[in-house]
């Protein structure tokens, strides 16, 4: 006789039965049916907790105190120091600091970001700097060089 679809048979052990559980003490998984003894396991409906879960317990993420706040209208300024701007002067005097000029120089990492001037250091010369925000003793310092703080914006 041929092989037709009605005598094709898997190879042996390709195909095992179910574990019958509770079917008596001889199975191996009777009485309890593998589920140990008593237990929340045990009972029916049980199908693992969700995430975190500690069995009833107050849950660490609830037990923590949580702490600390996120401005969302906080302004972040990137900072400009006037020895920085007197660095860049001396290797190739400019008398001008444009928003341009100061990313193409990479001391502002995103083009759309905001610069604010800090005085920490003394200029040689005259200088005209536009940024958004200058502090007062920066805005004096580059006045007293004999150079102009413009305000953007």
């Amino acid at each position: 006789m041929g092989t037709t679809l009605h005598t094709l048979k898997g190879p042996k052990g390709a195909t095992r039965n179910r574990k019958r559980i509770g079917r008596g003490p001889g199975s191996g998984t009777g009485e309890q049916s593998g589920k140990g003894v008593k237990g929340q396991k045990a009972r029916t409906g049980h199908h693992g907790a969700r995430l975190g879960f500690e069995g009833g317990q107050m849950p660490l993420h609830r037990r923590l105190p949580k702490r600390g706040f996120s401005n969302v209208f906080r302004v972040e300024y990137t900072v400009l120091g006037l020895d920085r701007v007197a660095e860049i002067l001396a290797t190739a005097p400019d008398t001008e600091f444009t928003l341009d000029k100061i990313v193409s120089l990479g001391l502002l990492r995103k083009k759309g970001g905001l610069i604010k001037v800090l005085n920490n250091g003394e200029l040689s010369g005259p200088v005209t700097i536009h940024a958004h925000k200058f502090s007062k003793t920066a805005q004096q310092a580059i006045e007293k060089a004999g150079g102009k703080a413009v305000l953007i914006g």
